[in-house]
């Protein structure tokens, strides 16, 4: 209606293209103040043009009526097509967007230049083609701006949609009713069709907006929020005219005609923000709350059906109430059955859920035990390895996504007699019907082949692995719990030696029940102080020199004696304790250094990190100030870091590692050579030394291709401006061979085992040419 005619006791009566302003639309792009310049003209300009409609007195004000009303259309337009310009015409809700507020604008430039001298216009003209043309394109331009996401929401989501859209329908329909009736010329069909059809649309318009903000699933940005607002500005603008057209009220130059520019630049913001080079059609921002907009629908819907008692109502008016209260109710029909879905589902993957595998089991599995007796079924249980450190690197959300993609691709490599469920964090339960032990065994290979496969989220490529552990009915278990409880002792087995997945044996029954009370034990060590720190001296080659130890944990256990870490380190990976034993040992390592210090002796101290630990993001910064608090220099501490942890994320590794750099950390590459063949790593990240690994040491007296390996390794070293280190020198051969190949460090029992501190401080006194240097 806006700038329309409508039939009105058999003449037209209009809204001429000089009462009405343009209507703004989501203009232009901006990147900083510079780019937003054109939005504050455009408000400058509705500005401009709503004083003038206050202070121009009666009839028509040509330079406010036509110049500054054409203004308020045409400058919109200019910030839609640098927006549609800048979008490479690739975003469909603002080019749709675009080719509505520009037909709209040339429609009202055709009907100020082409009126008569009485300011009108014969009805319907081209000026109507324009005018009507902008709301179809503007509702394809809020279909194109939400498609995306409505295909994925709930269908309850879509029922809230559908109760908020018809609601408000209802409500525009019992308000727009005496404009509908005075629109109706049976003596002129397409003049009534015309006439009808604006506030049609109009309710269309609202319906849509009304629609999209009633599902809780949409976020919607405060900048998308201001199209909502410019659409909702000027359909109502369009209603409250009509209402006085009918009434024969309405007169050029009211106030009423800024609201149609207000609307128009309300919906400027908007693709102001979308034309920007690096926005996403995505909506982002705050979320509708949930349930309001239908609520609002449904008391809209019940009011129009109590009204129409007392007040003649529109039919369509009151079937359009009827409808929004009974689809609002639909849900109460399937509230149960929704219950008990919600009940057996997982929320974030969309399988079924522990409770409903332990309801489902009993009757698969009497199916099974009562078929034919070589009719087996299979308990899987999967976990996936390290996916702490994906939570506590990435963050949660990324974790959640991985969760996501990692149940679709097992729900895609199982067979169809296979039921999946996830049973909490990242454990997932699989139950093959018509599975032995070898048909296990093959799914669980499978398995793992699709989950070996990188995983992208969100720009970042994610690796994972899973360890699975697999028990058979009913050989091994007679009811899902049962079952549980062994295919848990084979998951761990599978773990625990890195096998991938593990059918379970009586064997696995002790090693579950020494494992957790081993893991209770462990619990217990890291509270009462039970590790120990050992110290490895270091030689330096050249000038047979003691330059640093290593720090090494041992537990010493109440009852089963000092534990090697072997014994236990796995289990506090499998555990997630990884992080409070690294903080262990750094205080007992670094609380040593600074006894030595006080003592007189510099000693710097290596200390191993794993990658669980290295994830955390404020490690570098807590190692960083124990050391300051400690009064050491930061050249006192080495870490030791794995060839793994360098390759799997690059990245961050090199964010640690330059962070560790700058406070003053060396970094050393522990086990070197029996991870990556990759060497760019050593060119691309802040390492001081590699340490060989034992591996290459131990076969070189004996093996001449050995020998020339760790040759060509140190020379490798060295060029890159590397200290090598090679452990495991356990024999004087050894020791002269390194020293002939020109190797820095030595490290192995050829010099000495790992000791206590008072042990390393009274050998070190016993071997005055391994004193200390200050040759570092």
């Amino acid at each position: 209606m806006r700038g329309s005619h409508v039939r009105v006791n058999g003449r037209g009566a209009t809204r001429s293209g000089m009462a009405r302003s343009g209507i703004p639309r989501p203009g232009g792009n901006g990147r900083g103040l510079g780019e937003r310049w054109p939005i504050w003209l455009v408000f400058v300009v509705v500005v401009a043009y709503t004083i003038g409609l206050l202070l121009h007195g009666d009839g028509p004000n040509p330079l406010v009526d036509i110049w500054l009303g054409e203004l308020t259309q045409w400058a919109p337009v200019a910030v839609f097509w640098v927006a549609t310009v800048r979008t490479g015409f690739a975003r469909g809700d603002v080019l749709f967007a675009t080719l509505a507020v520009t037909l709209n604008a040339a429609a009202d430039t055709y009907y100020v230049t082409a009126m008569d001298a009485g300011g009108e216009l014969p009805f319907p003209s081209l000026a109507d083609v324009g005018y009507l043309l902008f709301y179809p394109l503007m509702l394809a331009a809020l279909v194109a701006l939400v498609r995306s996401q409505m295909r994925g929401l709930a269908w309850s989501v879509l029922l809230d949609s559908a109760v908020g859209a018809i609601g408000s329908a209802a409500i525009l329909t019992a308000l727009l009713g005496p404009v509908l009736s005075s629109a109706v010329d049976e003596s002129e069909v397409l003049a009534t069709v015309v006439a009808v059809a604006y506030p049609v649309f109009d309710l269309l318009l609202v319906a849509a907006v009304a629609g999209i903000a009633a599902a809780p699933g949409l976020t919607i940005g405060r900048r998308w929020t201001f199209l909502v607002g410019g659409l909702l500005v000027f359909a109502a603008a369009d209603i409250v005219y009509a209402l006085l057209e009918v009434d024969g009220l309405y007169l050029v130059g009211l106030p009423l005609d800024a609201a149609w520019a207000l609307g128009l630049a309300l919906m400027a913001v908007w693709v102001n923000a979308a034309g920007r080079p690096n926005s996403r059609p995505a909506l982002g921002g705050t979320r509708t709350p949930a349930l309001f907009v239908p609520a609002v629908a449904v008391a809209s819907g019940l009011g129009v059906l109590v009204l129409g008692t007392q007040v003649a109502q529109p039919v369509l008016a009151v079937i359009l109430a009827g409808l929004t209260v009974a689809l609002a109710a639909i849900p109460l029909v399937f509230r149960q059955r929704m219950l008990r879905r919600q009940a057996r589902t997982d929320d974030l993957t969309g399988l079924p859920n522990r409770r409903a595998l332990y309801a489902d089991a009993p009757a698969l599995l009497v199916v099974s035990r009562t078929a034919a007796r070589q009719r087996h079924s299979a308990l899987m249980l999967l976990d996936l390895d390290r996916f702490k450190e994906v939570n506590d690197s990435l963050g949660h959300d990324v974790g959640d996504r991985l969760l996501v993609q990692v149940s679709a691709r097992l729900a895609a490599a199982l067979p169809p007699n296979a039921r999946l469920a996830r049973l909490g964090g990242d454990e997932f339960a699989i139950l093959l019907a018509d599975a032995g032990e070898a048909g296990a065994t093959a799914v669980a290979v499978g398995l793992r082949d699709a989950l070996a496969r990188t995983f992208a989220l969100d720009g970042l490529s994610v690796q994972t692995s899973v360890s699975i552990g697999i028990a058979l009915f009913p050989e091994q278990g007679h009811d899902l719990s049962d079952l549980m409880r062994r295919a848990d002792m084979a998951m761990y087995r599978a773990k625990a030696n890195r096998l991938g997945h593990h059918v379970y044996s009586s064997e696995d029954d002790s090693h579950g029940d020494t494992r957790l009370r081993t893991l209770q034990e462990l619990r217990t060590a890291l509270s009462e102080d039970q590790l120990v720190v050992y110290y490895q001296p270091k030689v330096e080659m050249r000038s047979n020199a003691v330059i640093g130890v290593e720090a090494l944990v041992r537990w010493q256990h109440p009852t089963r004696g000092l534990l090697l870490p072997e014994e236990f380190l796995d289990l506090v990976e499998e555990s997630g304790l990884m992080h409070s034993l690294t903080r262990i040992v750094l205080t007992k390592a670094l609380d040593q250094a600074a006894i030595w210090q006080e003592h007189g002796r510099t000693l710097p101290i290596a200390v191993n990190i794993s990658a669980s630990s290295l994830v955390d993001v404020d490690l570098p910064n807590e190692i960083a100030a124990m050391v300051a608090a400690r009064a050491l220099p930061p050249s006192s501490l080495m870490l030791e870091i794995t060839e793994d942890f360098l390759m799997s994320d690059r990245d961050r590794a090199r964010d640690v590692l330059f962070r560790l750099r700058e406070a003053g950390i060396q970094i050393s590459v522990d086990d070197f050579g029996t991870g990556y063949s990759s060497l760019s790593y050593l060119r691309d990240l802040p390492i001081d030394e590699l340490k060989l690994d034992r591996s290459f040491v131990l076969p070189m007296a004996d093996d001449a291709r050995a020998a020339s390996l760790v040759a060509s390794t140190i020379e490798l070293a060295h060029s890159l401006g590397l200290r090598m280190v090679a452990e495991g020198v356990e024999s004087g051969v050894a020791y002269d061979e390194l020293a002939r190949y020109g190797c820095d460090l030595a490290q192995g029992f050829f010099m000495s085992q790992p000791v206590p501190a008072p042990e390393l401080e009274n050998w070190l006194a016993a071997r005055p040419a391994l004193q200390p240097s200050d040759d570092v």
